[in-house]
Parts: structure tokens; sequence; C-alpha cells
């Protein structure tokens, strides 16, 4: 509840009641802030973690001026601006340039020749002076904007920044090593594909047996973890039930999401409308755009929107890779919040999702580092193939991933509706920066440190890749990313196996290996149709028309299988028009096996290339809803 809803109470205190020497007396004295107001903010920040300032900027009862020029007198002090504090000579500390960034602070010397310290946030001085030599403790404090102070910063350390953003990650756990063995890498697959052709050539029914069979056993053993997946979410019931609120609840977090967007101009606009309907506080709510230097467009077009004071852009110095993850680890620094949220830009959140993720992360363990939302999408109807990427997203997050949480398996990120606790994503590094599928990696670097990731009864609507080869592109990026993913953490194996224990280790293997050799081994166990229809099979010399059979009849029960986890996945009232289209999914695979060897390519010439997926096609068709309020249908089944 804000101050505007507070004032529907009636009277509320006056002005004899306020502490002097407070922001906020300050304020009502020089005629700048109300009374009542001002015992308003004192009144919500009983339930936020917020300074009566903050408060009071987010509500737009005063400017961020008038705080600067409080704060100011409060330290008898001045305001500077950013041609002063970049004329001001800076003081040589210890401090590594991500402290001055999340403090927004900064040591200079004064015109007179005494020290003093640039603050953009008062409120953490404290912190910020714990960083620094004991002789900074008393000087004098110079006032700025945050961003100020932290654009100074950026610029100042540019070169420190933008390289700890690109390496971030442990060298072991990080797959940027790779752009040194390119030669090398080629090579190798050069000769091992020269090899499977001579070993074709020569002996084709073999290789063709040895395919079918892996093909064979690890469909096996997919559908035995999917079906162990499906039976936990029967048992368990709703995604991580709506829970019980405390007796008494401690005072919200300040929460900072990240935004990524790199030519988005068809969805900025939206993106920010469907932002302000967030009902969490404002006060704690910290949202940055982080857009990539080179993308004057997207620049241009949020330099239209009237941007309100908890929503900021950081633009991201040019570099090598490109790619989200890399911004998002410079973003990582400009945060305030405690926990970091991650969106895309095409995404539209529940409005009191954030919410419900403070407070669940106030009650789960401290080994629950993250928190892993519902992803749906708003355009479901607009083709087929929309409808086949919805009928897969539902299965995915509404069944398989919550069961297997629920087995206590180590599970892949979904690269938005994440949520984590700052101290542990900085503690691992942030994202690998050269992974193109950073949401998958992070989920088991999080496991191999002992954390855990939990789901959450909380959806986000995206939009669904309605164009077939934009899906190609986008599908060959999560596929390289997941062989990417798998490579660099199988560097190591035994360190695997300790760090994961047996359990969670079989289930990565079971999970990496069989999602990607059933892809790329599709069209082998497509041609066990063949024996359905009475048509000759490539192995009829081999093996015995009862075997052929046999396989084909396994091949077909894990398709009924599959078909029974779709179905079972859209029963819900949202997705219950998506029934008719399940039997189609048959049809809808063969672009992943395109998919797939589109990302071997790529694995091996170009494997930190970022092939972006377009968003704003749906808005041709129709906008995207406003998300609706958290219900009970999102914790139902599906």
């Amino acid at each position: 509840m804000g101050i505007s809803e507070l004032r529907q109470a009636g009277p509320f205190g006056d002005a004899a009641r306020l502490e002097t020497g407070t922001i906020e007396a300050d304020l009502v004295q020089r005629g700048t802030l109300g009374a009542r107001d001002a015992m308003l903010a004192r009144q919500v920040q009983r339930h936020c973690d917020a300074d009566v300032g903050r408060i009071l900027l987010a509500e737009g009862l005063v400017t961020r001026g008038d705080l600067l020029d409080a704060h100011a007198r409060r330290f008898r002090s001045r305001r500077v601006e950013a041609e002063e504090i970049a004329a001001l000579p800076p003081l040589a500390v210890e401090s590594a340039p991500h402290i001055f960034l999340r403090y927004a602070f900064f040591p200079v010397t004064d015109h007179d020749g005494k020290p003093a310290i640039v603050s953009g946030d008062p409120e953490t001085l404290a912190f910020a002076r714990a960083h620094l030599p004991e002789e900074l403790g008393r000087a004098r404090i110079l006032l700025a904007p945050r961003e100020v102070v932290q654009a100074h910063v950026a610029e100042r350390f540019a070169a420190c920044l933008t390289a700890a953003a690109q390496a971030r990650v442990p060298l072991i756990e990080s797959c940027r090593t790779w752009a040194q063995g390119y030669g090398r890498r080629l090579a190798l697959v050069m000769v091992a594909l020269m090899a499977l052709v001579v070993l074709t050539v020569a002996l084709p029914r073999l290789v063709m047996a040895l395919l079918v069979g892996w093909a064979a056993f690890t469909l096996i053993v997919s559908a035995m973890f999917k079906l162990a997946a499906f039976a936990a979410r029967l048992v368990e019931g709703p995604v991580a039930p709506a829970l019980a609120e405390p007796v008494e609840q401690m005072p919200l977090p300040r929460v900072s999401v990240l935004v990524p967007l790199f030519r988005e101009t068809e969805v900025a606009h939206a993106l920010v409308a469907r932002l302000t309907q967030l009902t969490y506080p404002k006060c704690l709510l910290d949202v940055v755009l982080v857009l990539e230097e080179e993308d004057d467009l997207t620049r241009a077009t949020l330099a239209q929107i009237d941007l309100p004071s908890w929503i900021r852009v950081v633009v991201v110095p040019d570099g090598h890779p490109r790619t989200k993850p890399r911004a998002m680890n410079y973003a990582l620094d400009f945060c305030e919040g405690d926990i970091i949220g991650i969106f895309d830009a095409e995404d539209a959140p529940e409005p009191d999702q954030i919410t419900r993720v403070a407070r669940q992360f106030q009650q789960a363990a401290p080994e629950v580092a993250c928190l892993q939302g519902i992803l749906d999408y708003y355009n479901p109807r607009q083709n087929w193939l929309a409808r086949c990427f919805t009928i897969e997203y539902a299965a995915w997050f509404r069944t398989i991933l919550p069961g297997m949480a629920r087995l206590g398996f180590a599970i892949p990120l979904g690269g938005t509706t994440l949520y984590f606790r700052r101290d542990a994503l900085e503690a691992l590094g942030g994202w690998d920066a050269h992974n193109v599928t950073e949401d998958a990696d992070l989920g088991f670097r999080l496991a191999r440190h002992g954390f855990r990731t939990e789901m959450v009864a909380t959806v986000t609507e995206e939009e669904a890749n309605c164009q077939p080869w934009a899906w190609v592109k986008q599908r060959s990026r999560w596929l390289k990313g997941y062989m990417t993913t798998y490579l660099v953490h199988m560097r190591q194996p035994r360190l695997l196996y300790r760090q994961l224990g047996a359990w969670k280790f079989w289930g990565f293997q079971a999970h990496f290996v069989t999602a990607l050799s059933q892809v790329m081994l599709a069209p082998f166990l497509w041609s066990f149709w063949l024996v359905f229809f009475g048509m000759p099979h490539p192995l009829d010399p081999v093996l015995p028309r009862v075997v052929l059979g046999a396989f084909g009849a396994l091949f077909l029960a894990i398709e009924v299988l599959n078909l029974t986890i779709y179905a079972a996945s859209v029963t819900g009232p949202k997705h219950r028009h998506l029934m008719l289209w399940v039997p189609t999914m048959h049809l809808y695979w063969p672009l992943g096996a395109i998919a797939v060897y589109k990302a071997l390519y790529e694995l091996v010439l170009n494997p930190f290339f970022w092939d972006k997926t377009k968003h704003g096609l749906s808005l041709r068709v129709a906008p995207p809803p406003v998300a609706k309020t958290a219900s009970d249908q999102r914790t139902q089944f599906p």
C-alpha cells in the first residue's frame, strides 16, 4: 500500500510528531512537503526496507533535486554536477570499481585540497565507508544524482568493468577459452566427420544399427525421466502453493529487475506499460533497462518515453561477445536490490509477481538461491506454430520442471521470470558471458555450489515465436547452449560428481544427453513409420521384422506418453482450446532437427554467436493483454 491509498484512511498525525533533523522534517519546514504526507511516508516505511526520501520520490511527492538539497543541508555540504565531479582529482583507494557502482560513491579531493566523498545515495554511506580507509571516515560528503555518480565511475573504469563483465565466471566453469582453440577444434571435427563418412560407406548397416540403438536407448531413458517427473508433478499438486502469511511480516526487500534490450524498438513502449502494472512498492523497485552502446535506435525510442524514477537505463560499452549474459554481468553492479530478477523485452508478468517472490524468499531456506516462475505465451492463437510452442512450454514449465524439482534434480533455468539472492549470484560470478544459454548453465552452477532452485506459482506471458525460420534460429541458439553447457560441466566429471552427488549427476546426464541425442537422431526414429506402413526398412537385412516391429511399438508407445503429458499440461481453462492441437506435436519437432544441425555447425565455427530472437511479431495481430492479478488458476494443474 502506498501513500495515495493511505490518504483515504482519514487524518493521520501532524508536523509536531515529525522527528527533527530528518529529511522529511526539513522538507516540511521548507514547504516542499505536506506534514500529513510525511507522516504517511513513515507509515509506509514500516512495511518497506526503504528510506523515507526514496518513498517520497517514488510517490512523486518530491523531486530528486529536492532530496539532494535536503541531504546537502543535512551534511552542511553542497550538490555537485557531472562537470564538477570530472574536474575534481580522484583519490587513490583500494576499493574495486564495482563497490563504487553498487553504493554510488566516489572519493575525490575537493577544491580546498581536503578529501571528500561524492555520494549518490546518502543512505548507504555506512556501507560505502566500510570499503574506504579510516582516514576518510570523516571526509565531507558531496551530493550528486545516483545516475551521475555511477556514470562517472563507469566512464573512469570503463576498461576494467568491461573486462570484468566478460570474465566474471571462474575459468574452469566458463566456455570462454574456446576462442583460443578454433583451429584445433575445426581439425578434430573434420577428422571425426571423415572417419564417420568412411565408416558409413564401408559398413552402412552397422552405422545405421548403432545410431538406431543409441536413439532407442536415449528414447527409453528420456521417457523414464519424463514419466517420473510427470508422476511427481501429479503427486505434488500446485506449483509452489501459496505460502501461509506470517503472523508478523518482515519488511519487503529491495528488488532490482534487469531487462536486457537489443534492437527492441517494436516493444519498448509496451514493455514500459507492462512494467508500470507491477504492484510491488515502487520505492523498493529498481528496474534497469540494459542497452548495448551501439543500439542507438532503442536508446532513441526510450528517450521519448517519460520513465518513472524507479526505471532507469544502463548502457553497456561495446565489446566481445555481444551477448545477453555479458550485458547482465555489466549491469549487475549498478543494481540496488538484494534480490535480482530477470525479464525479457516482450514479457508481461503478473502484477503481484515480485511480491510473491519476495515473500517466498523470506520464508525459504538460505540455500534456496533462485526462484523460477512459469513462462507462458500471450499469442497462442496466432498460428499453428504458436499453438505448438505454447503446448511445449505448458508441458515444460507446468509439468516437467516442477516434477524435476520435486524429485530433487538440478534444473535448467528458463532465462526470464528468474529471481536470485544477490549474494549467491555474485558469489558464483554471475553469468558466463560466452554461453548463449546462460540460464541453463547457471542453473547447474547453482547446484554444483550447494544452492537450490524452487518453482514459484507466478506466471509471465511472453510472445511465442510464430515464424518457422525465426523459431529455428532461436531453437538452434538454445541447443548450441545446451551442447556448450554439457561440455563445460563435463570437463572434470569426477569433480562434477562430487559437487552434485550421484542423484543430481545422473539426472544431469539424463537431461542433457537424452535431450540432445533425441533431437539429433530423430530422423532415425521416424524411420520406424516405415515398419508400421509395411514398407522396407534399411535394417531389414540385419534385424528380424519382429525386432523392428518391437522398436516401432516402443517408439509409438513413447509418443503416446509424450502426447499424454502435453494433453495433461493444457487441461486448465486458459489452455483448454489447445487440446485439439496436441496430436500435431509430432509434426512440430522436425523443425528441431533442422535447428540442431545449425547449432552443431555454429558450435564448431561460431560458438559465441548470439542469433537474436525477433520480438514484436504478435503486435501486428493484436497487442499483448495486461496480465491479470494472481488467481487460483495458475496454481492448478497444469
